[in-house]
């Protein structure tokens, strides 16, 4: 997203003692640089967190997934229930009841099996729980962004407002100079033709300002939040940030890189569990009868072993084996990615950042002063009046340049904090 540039040079407050019959010639627009906007009290970045916290339903799916992997992962660890069984044998031998009786049978299971499903189950909830915390970075992420998405829009409508009523201001005066003979027909049209202008930049400004505080409350979860003011500064505490301490942090503390590498830890739980599946449970029966012929109390007792002569569970230990060298690839994968998006964002980084110190350092400063020159060179009737317009139009273009460059840096920051992760609505957990 980025701030829609609004057309400028509207800041004219000309010649104070206009109003006087005949106006004054030798008197110049006075210097009128943009509004430097000021931090109204309201919502904080620490509130807008809370509220996305609280509100974003992705965070809600992330964590019922991580209970979900919690509750395969007991369903793993489980024992085999017991079987009870009827018994009824040689009914009708002699006109008698037979044997009549009940037992139980147990699955015994062998080779630990039971124990590496549940630590091959307890890797799905770490990888669970790698999801939750990427979705949280994604939420605060966007949070972050909107705001200072917000906080912009405020400020360049701020800036737009004050060129509406300087636009007015200067063409009322522009007039009665005009009637005055002070000035030329083109002098007014041109005042008239920025004021104008400057009102269309207004409406793009509210628009804009109305879409970046719709997209923040429905990253929040609150779709229906009323806009207000937001507290805070986008100029203050800029990022300073090293391309070699971002990487190192990334690669050390990407969730998706630790999902990546439980991934691996899960199959290699998984290969171990399907090498130890070959050797076969065994079955445990147990049970007593009653003879209603001889009247008899009898008891039973089975055992039942598989013989793996056929299936010696061969095709799921391949499969496992193979998904164990794509879940390492997988981690080489990530980390690829990482660093082919951080390439990316610094490098936008670094550029949002070059311009902002030139705008702050140079460019803004000898706006400022080309402006005042102007309008003093004006006063001493060295330049006419369209000089005056040009020059305004460029300071107040150079400052919407200067927060176009802002929100760039702004964004990408955030972005290279926030381990590259971002659009939580779209990706989801």
């Amino acid at each position: 997203m980025r701030i829609g540039r609004v057309s400028c040079g509207l800041v004219f407050a000309l010649l104070a003692c206009v109003g006087q019959a005949g106006g004054d010639e030798g008197s110049g627009p006075r210097d009128t640089p943009p509004p430097q906007a000021t931090a109204s009290p309201g919502l904080t970045l620490a509130d807008l967190e809370a509220i996305a916290s609280e509100s974003n339903p992705t965070l809600q799916q992330a964590a019922m997934a991580i209970q979900a992997a919690r509750g395969r992962c007991l369903q793993a660890g489980l024992y085999p229930n017991p079987e009870f069984n009827y018994i009824g044998d040689e009914i009708g031998n002699d006109g008698t009841q037979g044997l009549q009786g009940a037992g139980f049978t147990q699955e015994i299971v062998t080779a630990n099996k039971r124990q590496l499903s549940a630590a091959t189950a307890s890797y799905e909830v770490e990888e669970a729980r790698c999801g939750w915390e990427s979705q949280r970075m994604r939420i605060l992420n966007d949070v972050r962004v909107g705001y200072y998405l917000v906080l912009l829009a405020q400020k360049t409508l701020a800036i737009s407002e004050q060129l509406v009523r300087i636009g007015d201001e200067g063409l009322q005066t522009t007039e009665k100079l005009r009637t005055a003979k002070a000035v030329s027909l083109t002098d007014v049209l041109q005042a008239r033709i920025e004021a104008q202008t400057a009102r269309l930049s207004l409406n793009q400004a509210e628009n804009r300002h109305r879409a970046a505080w719709r997209q923040l409350a429905t990253v929040l979860g609150r779709p229906n939040l009323e806009p207000s003011p937001l507290a805070g500064d986008v100029d203050a505490d800029l990022p300073d940030l090293n391309w070699d301490n971002v990487l190192q942090r990334v690669l050390t503390h990407s969730p998706e890189l630790a999902g990546a590498l439980a991934g691996v830890e899960r199959a290699r739980s998984n290969v171990a569990l399907q090498c130890a599946s070959r050797r076969p449970n065994i079955s445990i029966a147990a049970a007593a009868k009653y003879d209603t012929g001889s009247y008899d109390s009898v008891a039973d007792l089975g055992l039942v072993v598989p013989l793996p002569l056929f299936d010696r569970n061969q095709g799921n230990i391949l499969a496992a084996q193979a998904e164990l060298i794509a879940a390492e690839n997988e981690v080489q994968r990530v980390g690829l990615d990482l660093q082919n998006r951080l390439a990316v964002a610094f490098e936008q980084y670094a550029n949002a950042r070059r311009q902002v110190e030139t705008y702050l350092a140079r460019i803004l400063p000898d706006a400022k002063q080309s402006l005042d020159l102007v309008n003093a060179g004006y006063r001493a009737g060295e330049f006419d009046y369209l000089q005056v317009l040009t020059a305004q139009r460029t300071y107040f273009s150079v400052t919407l340049d200067y927060l176009q460059s802002l929100e760039q840096l702004r964004a990408s920051a955030v972005e290279l904090e926030g381990m590259l992760l971002r659009d939580s609505l779209t990706a989801g957990p």
